[in-house]
């Protein structure tokens, strides 16, 4: 279908940090995939982790246990909120997860985000990115999300006892790169707080080591009860999570939610591959330095930069690519 723009290339090879198209013409690749390539192109360890496994077992459903997928939901379990996990094969669909999780803790709560924010295409998820060319085309959506100014959110006028959640990337990723200022989490922190509303952190994009801590929350020293991941965990290939505190561990319950190939072991071999690179005190501090680096050059050029470690973004024009694009 005719629904993406894409570009007059076809690549055939990637290595760390470049690209081969098919005419043999070489790229430095800035966009890794859209946040997802986190440890470059075709990684040893993570070829490895999926030749591994898929020679011994790729695929059993969520009815039975899996070694790698048990591994990979302790782990984030325990570097982040020390609740449970639910996997999925995608941001949208952790979002969906994370959505339903707090409207089943708050039944028929209002769901508060920001405005640019950016949550997936699925219905649940667009009706809580407040863009009006995405969502126009598919109204009516799903109600009860409610958006504030990203600049002035003024959460003490917004979130209450109908409040279900409030959800929040700590960097805005789709709308070009808008770190959210550490103020702004905290007013969402201790609103939640008041309310008993569960504070979500989108970290679909900006998690997994990109600005320099494994989470874009440590930065701000600003912790959720439930977080989603998606894009980098697998390096490559499609895997989510939603992962809660264990306050919310056993709000979901059997039958209420499920996904049929979410959580192989052949996608949390892969992701555990991506985990052990990038939960490492010298990668992470690499990240930071390079993201250093690389906006200091940017600035003595003159540009306007923002973001944090390796996600930054600046200003360049308003060409047709970049207003398409909403990267620029």
């Amino acid at each position: 279908m005719p629904t993406y723009a894409r570009a007059p290339v076809e690549f055939v090879r990637g290595e760390g940090t470049r690209l081969w198209d098919s005419e043999g013409n070489e790229y430095l690749d800035f966009l890794a995939g859209v946040a997802v390539v986190q440890i470059g192109h075709c990684h040893p360890a993570l070829v490895d982790a999926i030749s591994d496994q898929a020679t011994r077992l790729m695929h059993v459903s969520n009815l039975y246990y899996t070694e790698p997928a048990m591994r990979l939901a302790r782990r984030l379990s325990e570097r982040s909120l020390g609740g449970k996990v639910f996997f999925t094969n995608s941001g949208a669909e952790a979002i969906e997860c994370a959505i339903k999780l707090a409207r089943k803790r708050r039944r028929g709560g209002d769901i508060v985000v920001l405005s640019g924010a950016f949550h997936g295409r699925t219905l649940g998820a667009l009706s809580a990115t407040p863009q009006e060319t995405k969502q126009e085309p598919f109204a009516p959506l799903v109600p009860g999300f409610v958006t504030v100014r990203r600049e002035e959110p003024l959460f003490e006028e917004t979130v209450n006892e109908r409040t279900a959640a409030v959800l929040i990337e700590p960097v805005q990723g789709e709308s070009g790169i808008w770190p959210v200022p550490d103020e702004v989490l905290r007013a969402a922190r201790s609103a939640c707080d008041e309310t008993a509303a569960l504070l979500i952190f989108d970290e679909i994009q900006c998690g997994m080591g990109r600005t320099g801590s494994l989470w874009a929350w440590e930065r701000a020293g600003v912790k959720p009860d439930v977080m989603t991941l998606a894009k980098g965990l697998g390096g490559g290939v499609p895997i989510g999570a939603c992962v809660t505190d264990h306050h919310n561990a056993e709000v979901l319950e059997p039958g209420e939610h499920g996904s049929t190939f979410a959580g192989s072991p052949l996608m949390t071999a892969a992701a555990n591959a991506v985990l052990d690179v990038v939960d490492d005190e010298a990668f992470l501090a690499d990240v930071a330095r390079k993201g250093a680096r690389l906006r200091d050059g940017l600035a003595q050029l003159g540009l306007d930069v923002r973001g944090a470690g390796l996600m930054l973004a600046f200003q360049v024009g308003h060409g047709e690519l970049c207003s398409r694009s909403g990267w620029c």
